[in-house]
């Protein structure tokens, strides 16, 4: 007879205590929810981001298991800062989360080459070093980790408005099932994560009321998303009992969006 609890057998299976994770975009609203669902699992989480203040409110929530580390997403030096950081302090790259992102709300006649360098730099180019620089790390450490891109609703269906960054977000989506791959034999999983419409201070000067009466008509669930309700599905790809063999996914918390039709 099994005597285990069922917290003995949850905690077996989503326990991250040991674990270091880093959360590129840690500072942001969702960034934030992402660094309280791995903390609240156990891991010691590095909050990534050039906001300060933003990021010591996330720390403060967590006293000793958390730290702020100040790094523009889309430095590569800064990356190799923090790596050295983590080696100065003995700690390995168990999780690493790319939540950086940005966006504009531009008709596509209007778009111009800056503001479509300076999205996909956020979105793409600044996770694809963080994925070299970090995941170099993790290779080299002989670590079985875990990656999780942070994608979006609009890397399957386009969205009207945001063009730039659905094109970004498509992207992103590519090159995780491409690194999952790659990585695979290296023993660390790559997965996407792509929230619907989570309002936070990117997206909110496109949720016009117009918008929102839109996005509502196509929600089965009829509301908005709250950012905890991110955390179920990223500590499934966090940990390695629960999601080992869970690799070039892309799990969308949407509150049905996707599933809609007519």
């Amino acid at each position: 007879m099994n005597s285990q609890t069922p917290t003995d057998y949850l905690t077996q299976l989503f326990s991250l205590e040991g674990k270091t994770a880093i959360v590129v975009g840690g500072t942001g609203v969702l960034g934030g929810a992402i660094c309280d669902a791995l903390a609240g699992a156990g891991a010691f989480v590095y909050v990534v981001g050039r906001n300060a203040e933003a990021g010591q409110e996330v720390v403060d929530r967590w006293s000793d298991r958390a730290t702020f580390f100040q790094a523009d997403a889309t430095n590569r030096d800064d990356l190799e800062k923090l790596v050295a950081d983590l080696k100065a302090n003995d700690r390995q790259c168990d999780i690493l989360v790319n939540g950086a992102g940005t966006n504009s709300a531009t008709p596509f006649m209007e778009i111009t080459d800056e503001e479509w360098d300076r999205i996909f730099k956020v979105n793409l180019t600044g996770l694809r070093s963080a994925c070299q620089v970090l995941g170099q790390f993790m290779i080299d450490s002989g670590t079985a980790g875990a990656i999780i891109n942070v994608a979006s609703l609009t890397s399957i269906k386009p969205l009207s408005r945001v063009f730039t960054y659905s094109a970004s977000k498509a992207a992103v989506l590519n090159l995780t099932e491409n690194l999952a791959r790659e990585f695979a034999p290296k023993n660390i999983r790559v997965n996407a994560l792509s929230p619907g419409f989570f309002p936070a201070e990117q997206n909110r000067k496109v949720l016009t009321p117009d918008r929102v009466a839109s996005i509502m008509t196509h929600t089965p669930m009829d509301r908005f998303g709250e950012p905890q309700e991110l955390a179920g599905a990223v500590l499934l790809m966090a940990a390695n009992n629960a999601g080992g063999f869970l690799t070039g996914a892309n799990i969308v918390v949407d509150g049905g969006f996707n599933a809609m039709t007519i």
